[in-house]
């Protein structure tokens, strides 16, 4: 019984240590990166969206390009480690949109590419992203099997 009293009390020495020695967290600054860089990348998303408005296409037409230009960019610089910086600094901010989906999908990828391009990048691709794709694609047939039961 006294050894467990003790060990409660070095326990409760070194947390106490443990949270002087803790480095703080700069929760503000942490939360002004994330909401710029992540508004950024909106505005940049907002930016191709009015572009291909004014070629002429409808918001829901213009919508496809636009997604696939960004999750382009995003897996472009998540390639040349630039996204996994912005990362790095922005937290949720860059993860949050739909960029932070293609960086997730290409980052295991660039990760394992010294192993070959099957056997790495094309295994790895999915490491993250395959259990969304099963999930996504299953739950959206399900809905349009319902969906078409229903008429």
């Amino acid at each position: 019984m006294f050894k467990g009293t003790n060990s409660q009390t070095e326990q409760q020495k070194f947390q106490q240590k443990f949270e002087q020695l803790k480095p703080k967290t700069p929760v503000l600054k942490n939360v002004i990166w994330a909401f710029i860089v992540g508004g950024l990348i909106c505005m940049l998303g907002q930016f191709f969206l009015n572009y291909f408005v004014s070629l002429g296409f409808s918001k829901k037409e213009a919508a496809g390009p636009t997604s696939t230009i960004l999750v382009f960019l995003s897996a472009f610089f998540t390639g040349l480690g630039v996204y996994d910086e912005l990362g790095r600094r922005a937290g949720a901010g860059s993860i949050v949109p739909i960029t932070g989906f293609a960086n997730s999908i290409v980052a295991p990828a660039m990760e394992f590419k010294r192993e070959g391009y099957i056997f790495g990048v094309g295994a790895k691709m999915f490491v993250i992203a395959g259990p969304v794709l099963v999930y996504g694609i299953s739950t959206a047939v399900l809905i349009g099997f319902i969906y078409w039961l229903r008429q």
